[in-house]
């Protein structure tokens, strides 16, 4: 008896949802979405340029996005079935060809247009000799930082060195600006707000980094009393300081004016015991004006410059991880602290506030 009666209500199911579906199961599949483009592919020379492709889609509207920050493209007519786009590639200033893509979209199919450049022939930026371009920002794109490249690091006040500021990603808890693209400048600010100091740390390629190369930034330091701006590298696979190396390229405090450092942090030399290694040299207008902060780092030997002046000059003398840490990947800082051990040493001046670091560029070259 409960096998009959199973058996009933399974049939009276099944035609329940026959007829759900329409009865006589004929219903028709909504047709997938197409998309045509008149160009699948582009070959671009190291100059750049610029193409337009029609965009074809049986749907009702498409859109796109890119995947590499030298492709920058204009859309038309992107709510019909046929419209176009307009992809403009920047001037490639590397010595290696770079690839990227465009992607069309209209409701869930895609359709992917290829980009590939040829190499430049030699780099438009100064580098010493068998140096090759591998990674740049100039900062001429948008009003952020590209996600892909950088983070912001988010501390509260007394993180590190009993510094005041607050570490923030992007913007205050009231909206004000830590850190902005403008005018093809990075810009960092410490402000005031609500009794708090806010300013902004950003890291470049943090998972990567480099080992070994040539790496500089142009960068117009702010002024006054308490600032602490600093172009410094840490190393990728930390675990402990200072066992596993810091390398500071230039640090500024404003209560020093226009007097530019450039340290190395290792077990062997570290400022508490008193064998740390620096060097501090003066910079005429550092706070004001742009200058150029280098470092050329091989396995042999590490050397900043201060407008392409020798600053600090050290060997890798053979005496094992504890005096040269400095074999790994480390990866790029920009920040601009307030106070602190150093920065608030004969105190600060919030008279001084807000105060802006400015960066033009930050370039890494490397050996082939």
């Amino acid at each position: 008896m409960k096998r009959y009666m199973l058996h009933t209500l399974l049939l009276s199911l099944a035609a329940a949802l026959l007829w759900g579906c329409g009865g006589d199961g004929k219903d028709e599949p909504t047709p997938a979405v197409t998309i045509t483009v008149s160009q699948e592919s582009i070959s671009v020379p190291a100059s750049g340029g610029e193409y337009t492709i029609s965009v074809t889609t049986t749907g009702k509207e498409w859109g796109a996005y890119d995947n590499k920050d030298f492709i920058a493209f204009d859309t038309k007519n992107t709510t019909s079935q046929s419209g176009s786009i307009t992809i403009t590639v920047d001037a490639n200033p590397l010595t290696e060809a770079r690839s990227g893509e465009v992607t069309i979209q209209s409701g869930a199919a895609r359709k992917t247009i290829s980009i590939t450049q040829e190499a430049a022939e030699e780099s438009p930026y100064y580098a010493p000799d068998g140096y090759t371009l591998v990674w740049h920002d100039e900062f001429d794109k948008g009003t952020e930082l590209n996600g892909d490249d950088w983070r912001h690091e988010v501390q509260n006040s007394g993180w590190v060195n009993h510094e005041l500021q607050n570490y923030v990603n992007h913007t205050t808890p009231n909206g004000k600006l830590v850190t902005e693209i403008r005018d093809g400048k990075l810009r960092i600010t410490a402000l005031k707000e609500n009794g708090k100091i806010y300013s902004g740390r950003v890291y470049a390629k943090d998972k990567q980094g480099w080992k070994y190369g040539y790496i500089e930034a142009s960068i117009k330091l702010p002024k006054g009393k308490g600032t602490w701006p600093a172009f410094w590298m840490m190393p990728v696979n930390f675990h402990s300081w200072p066992a596993d190396g810091e390398i500071d390229i230039m640090e500024e405090v404003g209560y020093h004016p226009n007097y530019v450092s450039s340290s190395l942090h290792a077990n062997a030399h570290v400022h508490s015991n008193g064998t740390q290694v620096t060097h501090e040299m003066y910079c005429e207008g550092a706070e004001g004006e742009f200058h150029t902060y280098a470092i050329e780092w091989t396995a042999q030997n590490i050397t900043t410059y201060v407008d392409g002046n020798v600053q600090l000059s050290y060997d890798n003398r053979g005496l094992g991880r504890d005096d040269w840490p400095y074999d790994d990947p480390f990866y790029v800082i920009l920040n601009l602290a307030w106070g602190g051990d150093w920065g608030g040493a004969q105190g600060v001046d919030e008279n001084a506030l807000p105060v802006t670091m400015e960066v033009d560029y930050v370039r890494v070259f490397q050996k082939k």
